[in-house]
């Protein structure tokens, strides 16, 4: 069997859009307002759930036979709580900066209510190279909307992309921009992450939600 078919392709494409994890399941929606004043810490915190959520899901999936439903969630935990110790020990390894920025954050993944809904709706009954693709997209789209916010925000709040400054000078001395510090309180995440939402339903009209007879 191909592993790379249409229908397992289609594990990792469906949540950059029709069921993504936070435009459609809204889940995550903390994260995505806490980590994205910046695009670098944005692009940092969605690689880092993306790795959790897929090998989370691929390890689950390939124990669920063993593991006794009476601790399925001690056990799917122990797992999560392993690869995010994992992450946190190399970006403090290696980024540092970024971790001391990240730190409280990172240590949430575990908690991240996308990485446990994956592995209970969908590792628990399918085989370990599905269960990966399935957690490698749900993190996919997590990230995009992370990026998709970070990058607004720190534009048009700071006027630079990954704290490039010279893009900052063209923004203010040439154009004539000044930056909006508006944009990265966390207020403005919010109202960015709703006109993304209005934006995909309205596209989308099968994600609206029916009007409900007395509203």
């Amino acid at each position: 069997m191909n592993p790379f078919s249409k229908k397992n392709m289609e594990l990792v494409l469906r949540p950059l859009g029709r069921s993504n994890p936070i435009t459609v399941q809204v889940l995550g929606i903390c994260s995505a307002l806490a980590v994205t004043v910046q695009v670098k810490g944005a692009l940092v915190m969605g690689a880092s759930v993306m790795a959790v959520t897929a090998f989370s899901s691929l390890i689950i999936s390939a124990m669920r036979n063993a593991i006794p439903g009476r601790i399925r969630i001690i056990v799917q935990l122990a797992v999560v709580a392993a690869f995010v110790i994992l992450i946190d020990q190399l970006l403090k390894a290696y980024m540092f900066d970024t971790w001391r920025n990240l730190s409280v954050f990172i240590g949430l993944i575990i908690t991240n209510c996308i990485i446990m809904g994956r592995i209970e709706a969908f590792a628990l009954g399918n085989t370990p190279w599905k269960s990966f693709l399935d957690g490698l997209g749900s993190g996919l789209g997590y990230a995009l909307i992370l990026l998709t916010v970070a990058v607004v925000r720190e534009f048009f709040g700071t006027g630079t992309l990954f704290g490039f400054e010279p893009l900052k000078h063209f923004m203010t001395d040439t154009l004539g921009y000044v930056p909006n510090g508006f944009m990265i309180l966390p207020p403005m995440a919010l109202i960015i992450l709703g006109i993304i939402v209005w934006v995909q339903r309205s596209m989308d009209k099968s994600l609206q939600e029916k009007e409900q007879d007395g509203w």
